[in-house]
């Protein structure tokens, strides 16, 4: 199984990840069997083609050609994955049929964070679980070697690039995040094969992002994207590509909803980066360790 990403090197076969990384690109019917396959996997191991197809409004083969939309060479390939996902309890969801990704003004503060909770866990365990180790390998190593860093976002997108910077400057890399086009673009331009480039969105469509993304490959940096879609124009742009997955929840969709999962990628890429540069990183950290305590107010009480 390689399709769509099942089997590579490193990761356990996640299909409910991997419909959730579809979604954008299912309309009409095949949306519709997306959906009831997210929203209660556990039924529909249990029902035939056809049956889901009735369950759905559409037909037996509609959801025939759902598998294959999402890379799946059959339903029974369907039904294996899910069994298999069940058994390992990697969706929340399943074992629990009171709390969901909804929340109502009525909802108690303690479902608020069941659900928050659920939500990110489930989240940063399924990006966990699919994540390419040779995508994260090529891009940490492409980093470590850098003479400069570029790292490109906008919005929400733009305080994790910010939150990248922040990482990879403390372990003694030559980086700079950049949240305004005209800027990004700019340095884009003065990169060499010599550098790297992180272009981060979760669409992957952001204009603000892509253009100074593009800029940097045509001059030859490394480009590494991070996205929730695989098939974006920034994903098509990169040479590698780490993907995320989303945790939408009531007044979370998008990229709010995707902020634990990409930070988890940022994590063990720094982590990474900090091993493959161990002198440097452990030098820099050296130097700068003690500057945080220095600005902690001691031995006063609040009023």
């Amino acid at each position: 199984m390689d399709a769509k990403g099942f089997g590579h090197p490193g990761a356990r076969a996640d299909v409910t990840a991997l419909i959730r990384a579809e979604l954008p690109h299912l309309t009409g019917s095949l949306r519709k069997v997306a959906d009831l396959v997210l929203a209660d996997p556990g039924s529909v191991i249990g029902c035939s083609a056809a049956e889901l197809g009735r369950r759905t409004g559409t037909s037996q083969p509609t959801v025939t050609r759902f598998c294959r939309a999402v890379g799946l060479d059959s339903y029974q390939h369907l039904l294996i994955e899910l069994a298999r996902e069940g058994a390992r309890g990697d969706d929340a969801s399943w074992g629990s049929s009171e709390i969901g990704p909804d929340i109502s003004p009525d909802d108690d503060l303690g479902r608020v964070v069941t659900v928050v909770g659920q939500a990110d866990l489930g989240a940063v365990q399924r990006t966990l679980d699919t994540i390419d180790l040779a995508a994260l390998e090529r891009a940490a190593q492409a980093i470590a070697r850098a003479r400069r860093i570029d790292v490109y976002g906008v919005g929400g997108s733009g305080a994790v690039a910010v939150e990248t910077e922040l990482r990879l400057f403390g372990i003694g890399c030559a980086v700079r995040g950049w949240n305004e086009v005209h800027a990004a673009k700019t340095s884009a331009a003065l990169l060499t094969p010599a550098d790297a480039a992180i272009g981060i969105s979760h669409s992957g469509s952001t204009r603000e992002t892509i253009e100074p993304f593009e800029l940097a490959r045509e001059r030859g940096a490394t480009t590494v994207a991070i996205t929730a879609d695989p098939k974006s124009p920034l994903a098509r742009a990169a040479e590698v590509r780490l993907i995320s997955t989303t945790a939408e929840t009531s007044f979370r969709a998008g990229s709010i909803g995707a902020r634990h999962s990409v930070l988890v990628l940022i994590d063990c890429l720094y982590v990474r980066v900090a091993q493959l540069s161990y002198g440097r990183a452990s030098a820099s950290m050296a130097l700068t360790g003690h500057i945080a305590g220095q600005h902690v107010v001691k031995g006063r009480r609040p009023r």
